[in-house]
């Protein structure tokens, strides 16, 4: 059985954008630049922001965090947006969700350039994931793509099965899974609640990918023998995070199989690093 170890992989793409972020820097070329808005006081979101300025540190990107009051109101927010995007010094914008009530997350995420848009869901950005068009994919399944393929798991002719629908994950991994550049070719099925045999289609899948945030969701019974299976769900309960996988049930099953914490996790604030460069390599005409 692989462990599919995030946490390595993810330290292996941020030593990468180090070294070529350096290299820039060596040459005059200023460095990427991420703004990242942060509005309300939740823990989690707090957490998230501290670890996404600590991971850009790491790797020389500028961090500007902007952190906003929670009785903010939309119009603050957007004008913070709309001042952000008309700046030539910051390549990427990422807007920390959830909101505080009352404020419109969605209207937030479509007034951000879709050029600075490193988080990915943006609608130009996703319609463009869509039809196989460059452009910024959501970073947490664009992490599963990469640990993916750093571990040699192919997935062209393989039968994947998504467990879970969201914008943020279930659609683009299905997308990505199918038609992602040189690195898809699955026959892809969605499931979610209401979807019947659902124990029985899991257990059809190649790869198999849980994102439902439900902790254990995923039983033995449910995974095919030499599968892989992908942990998206972080779920904090009395015993500590776990995902949406029984992953003491299952690990002895699978061919190679990611752990919670310290497998997608970590992946997502690599690919929004990864994004950022990007953006940057984009905006100063670096991109190949």
């Amino acid at each position: 059985m692989i462990l599919l170890d995030g946490k390595a992989t993810a330290a292996a793409i941020r030593s990468e954008l180090k070294d070529k972020v350096a290299a820039q820097e060596a040459r005059g070329i200023r460095t990427p630049g991420l703004a990242v808005i942060l509005v309300g006081e939740d823990p989690a979101s707090q957490v998230y922001v501290r670890n996404k300025e600590k991971a850009c540190e790491n790797v020389g990107i500028r961090s500007l965090a902007y952190r906003l009051p929670a009785d903010s109101t939309q119009d603050a927010v957007e004008g913070l947006i709309r001042e952000l995007n008309a700046r030539d010094d910051v390549d990427g914008i990422l807007l920390q969700l959830p909101l505080p009530k009352g404020l419109d997350s969605q209207a937030c995420l479509d007034l951000i350039a879709p050029d600075k848009d490193v988080d990915g869901f943006h609608p130009v950005n996703m319609g463009r994931l869509a039809l196989g068009l460059p452009g910024f994919a959501p970073c947490t399944p664009a992490g599963v793509i990469e640990l993916l393929r750093r571990h040699n798991v192919t997935t062209s002719g393989k039968r994947a099965v998504v467990i879970g629908r969201s914008n943020i994950v279930g659609k683009p991994m299905a997308m990505m899974l199918w038609g992602y550049g040189d690195f898809a070719n699955a026959t892809v099925t969605v499931c979610h609640s209401r979807t019947p045999e659902l124990a029985k289609l899991c257990a059809e899948a190649d790869i198999l990918v849980a994102a439902i945030g439900r902790p254990h969701f995923v039983t033995a019974d449910m995974v095919k023998d030499g599968a892989v299976v992908v942990d998206v769900g972080i779920n904090r309960t009395d015993d500590g995070l776990v995902g949406d996988c029984d992953f003491a049930a299952i690990k002895d099953k699978v061919s190679a199989i990611t752990p919670v914490p310290g497998g997608v996790g970590p992946m997502t604030i690599a690919m929004l690093l990864v994004n950022t460069v990007k953006a940057c390599e984009n905006h100063l005409g670096l991109a190949n």
